[in-house]
């Protein structure tokens, strides 16, 4: 057994919020590293408002997270901004040229802010920092990385996602894109970075694993959409199921426990961790950490708690002393059913049905 369990950090947890020190590693307070980070719970909180703000941020860590990511700088965001600027530019016939300065000024103002939020940030907590960028092909995002870096970012998450819809480009484009992004950043960065991608692939085993090949530290299954609906009284487009629900667990878990054992880098589960039993799930299938949004943004920081200590309770009765002793335990490179992780079909299920 190791010098500190899972029950000793959780307990230590809800009795006294306490800072890391980052210099004694050896001492057991760790039960993981997360992208190349110590940590001592596997769960993350995720991009989103909770992490937007250093005093939100505080607050997570003294309730149990083990790492956070920041809320997300978009790239489309800066580069709307600045189409915006050209359109009514273009009518009163500006030289458009000069506009590459403006184009400059707009994306250092942003970064900048950005930037200040990492510093900020890192002052008050120890838990590791994750930056997060969402990029679509711009490879400009290259030396962003870098000061990142500088700034203190612990890790670099990259959120890249291209329409299914996107008739434009082949679907080999936009596979290669992913690697020359991420060779781009590697190579004015050194911090480890994950990459978050969509299930939206045709060959999803494969593209899953042809980017754990590049050097990055992580994966994260998988990206969440805007979910479209009809009111059909105004005709309108609307928005709907904007927080995940338990239901979804389905497909992060189906990938984490096929992928698991077959990429070389770790594996975070993202979308549908609503409580502990979900964190049990996701680490059983193979994940390295997971991703808590929705849940959190229902129930506030303190939800932490619960979920680490339905995990602990559950470690307790069933004899688990640490995570590597049931992580990927239900994977399907250990399954006695491979098969059961490749079945697509109800046809068992409803086969009695009339």
């Amino acid at each position: 057994m190791p010098q500190q369990t899972l029950t000793d950090i959780c307990a230590a947890k809800r009795t006294e919020p306490r800072k890391l020190d980052r210099e004694k590693k050896s001492n057991g307070g760790y039960i993981d590293t997360v992208l190349g980070n110590d940590a001592e719970t596997p769960i993350i909180v995720g991009s989103s408002g909770l992490t937007g703000s250093v005093d939100r941020i505080k607050d997570l860590e003294d309730n149990g997270a083990g790492a956070l990511v920041l809320k997300s700088i978009f790239e489309k965001e800066i580069a709307f901004e600045f189409e915006d600027l050209l359109s009514r530019a273009a009518p009163r016939a500006y030289n458009l040229e000069y506009f590459d300065y403006y184009d400059y000024e707009i994306k250092e103002e942003r970064t900048s802010r950005y930037i200040q939020l990492i510093r900020e940030s890192k002052k008050p907590v120890s838990i590791p920092v994750i930056a997060s960028v969402n990029c679509t092909y711009s490879h400009e995002w290259a030396f962003f990385g870098e000061r990142l870096e500088t700034a203190g970012a612990d890790a670099l998450k990259l959120n890249m996602f291209f329409s299914p819809a996107d008739f434009g480009r082949t679907s080999e484009e936009k596979e290669q894109v992913y690697s020359d992004v991420i060779e781009k950043v590697r190579s004015r960065a050194s911090i480890p970075i994950a990459l978050k991608i969509s299930h939206y692939f045709s060959n999803l085993g494969p593209m899953i694993q042809r980017p754990s090949n590049t050097g990055i530290s992580g994966l994260v299954l998988f990206n969440r959409f805007y979910r479209p609906d009809f009111d059909i009284d105004r005709l309108e487009v609307i928005s709907t199921n904007v927080s995940s629900t338990p239901a979804e667990l389905a497909v992060p878990l189906r990938w984490i426990a096929i992928m698991a054992g077959r990429v070389n880098c770790d594996l975070a589960a993202s979308t549908s961790v609503h409580d502990g039993k979900a964190v049990i799930k996701q680490i059983l299938a193979g994940a390295k950490a997971v991703q808590v949004v929705s849940a959190l943004c229902k129930n506030g920081a303190a939800y932490i708690q619960d979920m680490l200590g339905e995990l602990q309770n559950w470690m307790i009765r069933s004899e688990h002393y640490a995570l590597e002793q049931f992580r990927g335990a239900m994977s399907q490179a250990t399954s006695s059913d491979p098969a059961v992780y490749e079945r697509f079909q109800f046809m068992k299920h409803y086969a009695g049905t009339r």
